[in-house]
């Protein structure tokens, strides 16, 4: 009897610490809010963790409410749920039993994300750190992203009704929140404020930032294509300006503009946008296409009740409905032709119109002289922003023509008049048919086109045609004479030139491995894997006969091209380093010169820093770092000193581990130790040429201030010159004089990625470092070496800076005895800006 009672009251015992158990972990996880010094890991064992038939998954930590759609937040997966995570927050269906359920459809819904440009992986930790830093770090412990908030009285995290992430202080006051930050989604409540934005992913799985965004600016609501420039899709302009303090804010029933912040109203000063009044849960994300859509959940499904720019835009509007170059008429996408024939361009993909057209011939900036239009009547552009009035159409195309970056010129007029207004963009999305019956103005669209030969006076295209009555037969025969001879006499100097230079070729030693013209045409089959373009010639992709992955430069050209030919192979070929691009081979056979170097899989550097935020800080200085490391050898680890004079973002390639290699010698000038500086023509590329080279003396610093150039726009994440930038603002050498003189660097910092910021205050020395690499007087500039020093933190930088960057030395005379110019040069004056501004 007593063995029975004891066995009845240790089974009551067991059932009531079960159904405690399940109280406390239904508690924890319902519970919104969390404590200092919570970890959460992302683990496939960790609870909550629920896989959605269209293969997302989500491991709630935190969630608010316990039926219904509510919000959740946690590790989210669409995708490859090895390797791409985000913590965001989150729409999830719920009930009061089991929690997250697993329904047919109506999948989670991603409002706000902390790491789109960083996906975490399996086994990535999010920790509410005991000094108040939410801190999310990959598998491997790198931050992937920090609110940065430690040190600040934070004493717990919440998940608000509204679906806001807020870090609290002893007072309940919020000292960060997740409503300051929007992704690409506004929740109902929500403020979108002036300098903030909506950012769309580039697809549905790729969270990196894509192509549109909404802001509101200081004229009113703007939807952008975020080209360079900016190019503006729709324009909710107001006859008011906004004031520092204004925002926008998505309330039940509309999107709608409130001037003052510090104004507690629901009664708004302009709406944009009325919405249908929501029965459920609702939210609004601007999508990868371009559509600002809000959604509502319907019966068990998430459903789009509007589509708020559509109606504004009509269907043909939007930039990339048919993509690049396509032309989009009641959605129906064709590419452009030219009587009726495809002659210049081509659909990217034959099976999907909507893909976009790409030019047969790519636009050359160094044969800028055989450029030509094709004009396309009643076409117009997506979008309009009048850059001369007033004018005819040919002035239209000249300024064009004489503006290599623009690749077409729009003109529109009306009935009575042949002059009109002339838009000129430098890329070109969407176009469309123009419906003059509701534009009410006359449209025609002329396309820049690269022809074989050269074009016609007047760029129309067309081959001139003289009247042969006016030519003669004595004419014509003399031409054909004159033509024939020219030809001879070019084949035979090219021959002997071609000659000269095997036989120079042959004769230097140590160089690397001669391939034959056919053998390269093989490795690159047959030059159709066009990895990218240049001033020079073209790069394609290549694959050696053991599997070595190559990259193949075609050099087009002769003249400087045989230069820089002769100059690369000479130089490059007998030197290696770790932060060299090496070059593995060479061809030298009739009129073909290929250099063959070593494939770099993530490109060029310029692809990663302007318009894109996946590098973190310590990416980052690890590039500059080694662009230091690799002008170092150049500089002084060489038998002759190397200047390379092109240093630029295009010229930093990046392997698949983000290791930099200064790559494209063609420029290079060698100098012996005994020279401390020499004599040359002018060379480089605008935006990063030092201010001596008005002297045209220069030595080793030039690569130092060009250097200082790069460093900077690593570090702000935007180009020298940003036309599509406040005119104060547009020339970044200029606001940063401005910042320092102000004790204001740290708002340079690449704004747009939240582990720079995290990192400011070593971001803003290694703005200083730059500072020293571009001071005016070249003789007050560090060596390389020394830059290495200082980024590794043996050294300090100087402290005594001038942040004057543009007054060059004055004008030294040329020396009666010694190094005389290689060429003769212009006589042009030109001006620091030329040398130190826009590019």
């Amino acid at each position: 009897m007593n063995i029975s009672c004891n066995w009845c009251f240790i089974s009551l015992l067991l059932s009531l610490f079960s159904i405690f158990s399940s109280l406390v972990n239904a508690q924890s996880f319902d519970y919104p809010t969390a404590n200092l010094s919570t970890l959460w890991k992302n683990s496939p064992s960790a609870p909550h963790s629920v896989p959605f038939t269209d293969g997302s998954t989500v491991r709630a930590i935190l969630l608010r409410g316990s039926f219904g759609p509510r919000y959740a937040c946690g590790f989210y997966c669409n995708g490859n749920c090895d390797t791409n995570y985000l913590f965001a927050i989150f729409i999830v269906q719920t009930n009061s039993g089991s929690g997250i359920t697993l329904p047919a459809s109506g999948f989670p819904q991603v409002v706000w994300s902390a790491n789109g440009h960083h996906p975490v992986r399996i086994n990535a930790t999010l920790e509410l750190t005991f000094d108040g830093d939410l801190v999310l770090r990959d598998a491997d412990g790198k931050i992937a992203w920090s609110t940065n908030t430690g040190g600040k009285s934070v004493v717990g995290l919440n998940l608000t009704e509204t679906g806001n992430l807020v870090l609290f202080d002893n007072n309940n006051s919020t000292v960060w929140q997740s409503f300051d930050y929007p992704t690409d989604s506004l929740v109902p409540g929500q403020k979108l404020m002036l300098g903030r934005k909506l950012a769309a992913s580039v697809s549905l799985t790729n969270w990196t930032k894509g192509l549109f965004s909404l802001s509101l600016t200081n004229e009113g609501l703007f939807s952008f294509v975020e080209s360079n420039p900016r190019q503006v899709y729709v324009q909710n302009s107001l006859s008011f300006n906004v004031t520092e303090t204004s925002y926008v804010r998505f309330m039940n029933g509309s999107l709608s503009l409130f001037l003052n912040s510090s104004e507690i109203s629901d009664k708004p000063d302009h709406i944009f946008y009325s919405i249908p009044e929501a029965s459920s849960a609702q939210y609004m994300r601007l999508r990868p296409d371009g559509h600002l859509n809000v959604y509502e959940w319907e019966n068990g499904e998430w459903k789009v009740v509007a589509d708020l720019l559509t109606g504004y835009l009509g269907d043909c509007n939007y930039p990339m409905v048919c993509g690049k170059y396509g032309i989009c008429s009641n959605v129906f996408c064709r590419c452009p032709t030219s009587d009726g024939l495809a002659t210049y361009f081509k659909q990217e993909n034959d099976s999907q119109s909507t893909a976009g057209c790409s030019q047969i011939t790519p636009i050359s900036c160094e044969y800028s002289a055989h450029h030509s239009f094709i004009e396309l009547k009643d076409v117009t552009y997506f979008t309009f922003n009048s850059d001369r009035e007033n004018i005819d159409s040919e002035k239209c195309k000249q300024e064009c023509l004489m503006n290599c970056s623009c690749k077409a010129a729009f003109f529109r007029y009306s009935d009575n008049s042949s002059y009109g207004d002339c838009y000129l963009p430098s890329e070109i999305f969407s176009m469309m048919n123009n419906d003059k019956s509701k534009t009410h103005y006359n449209s025609t669209a002329y396309l820049k086109i690269q022809n074989v030969s050269s074009p016609s006076p007047g760029g129309s295209g067309k081959k001139s045609r003289q009247d042969p009555k006016i030519l003669g037969l004595s004419l014509g025969a003399a031409g054909l004479f004159v033509l024939v001879t020219g030809i001879l006499v070019f084949f035979f100097w090219k021959k002997n030139f071609d000659d000269v230079e095997e036989d120079y070729l042959d004769q230097v030693p140590g160089l690397p491995r001669r391939f034959s013209y056919e053998e390269l045409e093989n490795v690159t089959e047959k030059f159709t894997r066009i990895l990218g373009k240049g001033g020079f010639g073209t790069v394609f992709e290549g694959t050696l006969n053991d599997g070595t992955k190559v990259a193949v430069k075609l050099l087009e050209g002769l003249g400087q091209i045989k230069k820089s030919f002769l100059t690369e192979v000479e130089i490059i070929g007998s030197i290696q380093h770790v932060n060299l691009v090496g070059l593995i081979g060479f061809c030298a056979e009739k009129s073909h010169r290929l250099l063959v170097y070593e494939y770099m899989k993530n490109g060029s550097l310029d692809r990663w820093i302007f318009n894109n935020t996946i590098l973190d800080w310590q990416q980052r200085k690890k590039i500059i770092l080694h662009i230091a490391k690799g002008l170092t050898y150049l500089h002084e680890d060489c038998r002759q000193k190397i200047v390379h004079l092109d240093i630029k973002p295009q010229n930093i390639l990046l392997d698949d581990s983000f290791n930099a290699k200064v790559s494209d010698f063609g420029l290079s000038k060698l100098i012996d130790r005994n020279e401390d500086e020499v004599m040359t023509t002018m060379r480089g590329t605008r935006g990063y040429m030092a201010p001596e080279w008005l002297n045209s003396i220069i030595t080793e610093k030039v690569d130092v201030y060009s250097f200082g150039v790069v460093t900077l726009e690593i570090l702000c994440g935007r180009k020298n010159l940003d036309r599509s930038l406040l005119e104060e603002d547009m020339h970044l050498l200029n606001l940063f004089k401005k910042k320092a003189e102000e004790g204001k660097l740290m708002d340079l910092v690449d704004k747009y990625n939240e582990n720079m910021q995290l990192n400011g205050e070593e971001v803003v020395n290694t703005m200083k470092l730059a500072a020293w690499c571009l001071q005016s007087d070249f003789t007050k500039r560090p060596s390389m070496a020394m830059v290495v020093k200082v980024s590794e933190g043996v050294n300090e930088v100087e402290q005594n800076l001038d942040y004057n960057f543009f007054n060059p030395l004055p004008p030294r005379k040329l020396p009666e005895i010694g190094h005389q110019p290689e060429e003769n040069s212009s006589s042009t004056v030109l001006l620091p800006s030329i040398l130190s501004g826009p590019r």
